[in-house]
C-alpha cells in the first residue's frame, strides 16, 4: 500500500491537529484531504508553514481551554430541577434525557452543545442525580439535578 506524507492545515478527528505532519494512505490524501484543503503535500516550501500553523493552533487551544474553564464555573454555579408527573407510588411518566437537561441549561443562560452532555441512560426515578458535561479534553464538570413530583405521591394500594 502506498502512503503519502501530508501537512494538516485543519484539525482532523483521529488523525491530528493543524500543523501536524502525518503519514496517510495515498488515496485518502488524494481523494479527501487535498481536494478539501484540509492538508497540503509536504514540500520544502510547505515546511515553513508548520511553525505558523503550530503557533496558531497553540493560540486557539489556549483560547478554547480558557473558554471551557469559564463555562465550567458558570455551569457549576447553576442548579436545575425538573417537576414531572407521577402515578401511583411516585412512578414517573416518561424520563429525563440529555435533551431535557440541555433545554434547562439554555433556560438558565448556559449555551453549550447538546453532544457534550454525557447521560448514559435516561433518568426514570425521582430524587437527586448527577450528569457529566465534557467541555474540553481537559475540562469536565458534573452537575447535580433534582427530579421532583409536581403532584402529591399516593402510595400504591396492595391488592389481596
Amino acid at each position: 500500500m502506498a502512503y503519502s506524507e501530508v501537512l494538516l492545515v485543519k484539525p482532523v478527528d483521529g488523525l491530528g491537529g493543524e500543523g501536524d505532519q502525518v503519514k496517510v494512505r495515498a488515496g485518502y490524501a488524494r481523494n479527501f484531504l487535498l481536494p478539501r484543503s484540509i492538508a497540503v503535500p509536504v514540500t520544502k516550501a510547505n515546511r515553513k508553514q508548520i511553525e505558523s500553523l503550530k503557533k496558531r493552533r497553540a493560540e486557539r487551544e489556549a483560547q478554547e481551554l480558557s473558554g471551557a474553564q469559564e463555562l465550567a464555573k458558570k455551569i457549576s454555579a447553576t442548579s436545575i430541577a425538573f417537576a414531572v408527573k407521577t402515578g401511583e407510588g411516585g412512578k414517573m411518566f416518561g424520563a429525563i434525557t440529555a435533551t431535557d437537561i440541555h433545554d434547562k441549561l439554555v433556560e438558565a443562560g448556559v449555551e453549550l452543545d447538546k453532544k457534550r452532555i454525557h447521560l448514559h441512560t435516561p433518568v426514570k426515578t425521582l430524587g437527586k442525580h448527577t450528569v457529566k458535561i465534557k467541555l474540553h479534553a481537559d475540562v469536565s464538570v458534573e452537575i447535580a439535578f433534582d427530579i421532583v413530583s409536581e403532584n402529591p405521591i399516593v402510595e400504591a394500594e396492595e391488592s389481596n
